[in-house]
């Protein structure tokens, strides 16, 4: 009987991260309330509603991604289509790490990873709305 090899989340995201372009917290802030950027957060509505969010970041479950960026899928979103440069966070940066390769791959322009994701950027004294 032959064995299954899963490669593990880890794994993934360090190849993942080879493939994609990160930006620092710092660097995220300094364009925060820059218009050419959204703010993609593709955590669970449950982490959401307990932490809050980056303000004004969109929020893009990363079960749903895929389909809210196929201009064909009856799911798509239109700020998807904007040109302007997308910041994909999640808590720690390694959901958007695999979701940045994803949009790549896709054929979205100017994707970016937030290294170290909401927790960083919360250590940092980052801008935060919570969720009523």
């Amino acid at each position: 009987m032959t064995k299954n090899i899963i490669k593990s989340s880890k794994f993934l995201v360090e190849q993942a991260m080879k493939k994609i372009s990160n930006i620092s917290v710092n660097d995220a802030l300094n364009v925060h309330n820059n218009k050419n950027y959204i703010f993609i957060d593709l955590r669970d509505i449950r982490e959401l509603k307990n932490l809050g969010k980056i303000t004004n970041a969109k929020h893009v479950p990363r079960g749903m991604l895929e389909f809210w960026l196929d201009p064909k899928s009856p799911y798509y979103k239109d700020f998807f289509g904007l040109n302007v440069k997308y910041i994909f966070y999640c808590a720690s940066g390694w959901r958007s790490a695999l979701s940045t390769l994803t949009a790549q791959e896709m054929g979205l322009k100017n994707v970016l990873n937030l290294d170290g994701g909401f927790t960083k950027w919360l250590d940092q004294k980052g801008p935060f709305e919570e969720l009523i």
